[in-house]
């Protein structure tokens, strides 16, 4: 559950938006209020909002602290200076609307692109808690050349980009000109050559290498579909780069007997008529193997259908683990046959039947007989059905206007 939905609302996203849909919806936006495109005097200020909305929830870890603690979960913010390179990054520099834009303020080594991983988890690992192990596959920077790719002085910077990495194109669209960046192919992107005898022997000049990892993952009790636990710093390494995080997002398992209900369960148990009318006992297999015996007091009716609770006995919340309740809706079945003999026991511990109204003593009385339908009678009763409905929907079939 979402605690706040400012930022989503700024973007024009759903709060269970990925994040190339925030994207998507950032860009619309963006577009829409940019101040060299909309000359309403507060576009400024809602560009400026737009883009601190898409920076703080592009982060998934910011986006996790504002989905669970809303605005007061997080510091801090952005000037305009931000939001322009926030657009520049996103649409290859800032002449797209005929200025040169940008922020010329140092911003220090960029962030590398965080690791996601989606864990399937029982609903019985969320009500326990559990540790599991994942492996995966990462960069590293090279040990045997520091990540520089060669020997010492054997990378050079490619002439053809000027070690920009990227090639700047321009297009004339109307009376604007638009700014293209393309990687450049020389260098493949990189902004450095070198030559295949100079490459180091163990990253074959890539500058990193792979590794495996294994990291442990602690479920914690009571967390939720689409919680994220972060591992800092455990994403790709690059030179010159600050390595991402590793962010594992929980998918909750589809449970064949409870229903999560934020920190309630919901069950559905089946009882014999007995039970119903005179009392008992029934059993359910909690999710700790717990068995709950469940005792329904003789003299107290059971109705089908009847909703039930026992408290306490529902999910751990997150981190306070205080249980919610278990709410449990109680089916009656009814027995196919009784022998006809039992009946008078039945007679004299059920109420009086209803007896049959007083008609004219004019009217007719005729005995009729109740049967099970057969095959026939099944498809006309369904088509009935169907017909009904329809008529629900579109008015009585055959009727129509007159025509003037």
């Amino acid at each position: 559950m979402v605690h706040d939905t400012k930022l989503y609302d700024l973007l024009g996203a759903s709060p269970t938006a990925s994040d190339d849909q925030l994207k998507s919806a950032y860009k619309k936006m963006a577009f829409k209020f940019h101040p060299d495109r909309n000359k309403d005097p507060e576009a400024g200020e809602k560009f400026k909002e737009i883009s601190d909305a898409y920076q703080t929830l592009s982060d998934p870890q910011k986006r996790s602290i504002y989905d669970e603690r809303g605005m007061e979960g997080l510091t801090g913010g952005g000037g305009m200076g931000d939001a322009q390179d926030l657009f520049s990054h996103l649409f290859g520099g800032g002449g797209f609307f005929g200025g040169g834009g940008g922020s010329s303020r140092p911003s220090g080594p960029r962030k590398g692109r965080d690791l996601v991983h989606r864990v399937a988890v029982s609903l019985e690992d969320l009500y326990k808690g559990k540790t599991t192990k994942l492996a995966l596959t990462r960069s590293r920077i090279c040990q045997k050349c520091n990540g520089r790719g060669g020997k010492e002085g054997a990378v050079r910077e490619c002439s053809n980009c000027k070690g920009q990495g990227v090639k700047v194109t321009f297009r004339q669209i109307g009376p604007m000109v638009q700014q293209l960046q393309q990687p450049c192919n020389d260098c493949n992107g990189t902004g450095e050559v070198i030559n295949n005898k100079d490459k180091c022997k163990q990253c074959s000049g890539k500058k990193t290498i792979q590794e495996k990892k294994i990291l442990e993952v602690h479920i914690d009790k009571g967390m939720k579909d689409g919680q994220q636990i972060t591992f800092p710093g455990e994403s790709d390494e690059a030179p010159g780069a600050n390595p991402g995080d590793v962010v594992i997002v929980v998918q909750e398992k589809q449970h064949d007997r409870f229903k999560r209900q934020d920190n309630n369960l919901a069950t559905e148990v089946d009882i014999d008529l007995l039970t119903a009318l005179g009392g008992g006992q029934f059993a359910i297999k909690h999710l700790d193997d717990r068995i709950l015996s469940v005792t329904i007091v003789p003299g107290e009716v059971i109705s089908d259908g009847a909703l039930k609770v026992i408290s306490g006995e529902g999910m751990p919340s997150f981190r306070h683990h205080q249980h919610g309740d278990l709410f449990i809706k109680l089916h009656v079945k009814f027995p196919e046959h009784i022998d006809p003999e039992k009946v008078q026991y039945l007679e004299r511990a059920l109420p009086p039947r209803t007896p049959l109204p007083k008609f004219d003593k004019h009217m007719h009385l005729e005995e009729a007989t109740l049967s099970d339908l057969d095959a026939r009678q099944q498809r006309e009763h369904a088509r009935g059905d169907s017909d009904a409905m329809d008529e629900d929907e579109d008015g009585p079939r055959g009727v129509q206007c007159a025509q003037q």
